[in-house]
């Protein structure tokens, strides 16, 4: 099971307030579920990767990642996602991105 709301974002090259401001913006969009949002149906990732096998679980939430941080983020860009296994067993994104 991969837990969106562990994810971990790393950011270099910025200073450090542009930097909080980014990573700040991107946990509201991370954390939200698509259609949650009465304004902006779009805004927030989609969840449906959490009912595939874990290949494709990732690969869809990688895209999603790079979707929607490109349409709400315009200040930075995926570089890449990695996943990382927690204790109890789940798997945390870590998304790398770059000054874009």
């Amino acid at each position: 099971m991969i837990d969106v709301n562990a994810a971990v974002i790393k950011l270099n090259g910025m200073e450090d307030s542009e930097a909080e401001d980014i990573k700040n913006c991107l946990f509201t969009l991370y954390s939200v579920r698509e259609g949650e949002q009465p304004l902006d149906r779009d805004f927030g990732l989609n969840h449906e990767f959490l009912d595939q096998p874990i290949p494709i679980a990732k690969n869809m939430l990688a895209l999603e990642v790079i979707n929607k941080t490109h349409r709400y983020e315009k200040r930075i860009r995926v570089e890449k996602i990695e996943y990382e296994e927690s204790e109890e067993g789940q798997l945390i994104p870590v998304i790398y991105l770059r000054k874009g």
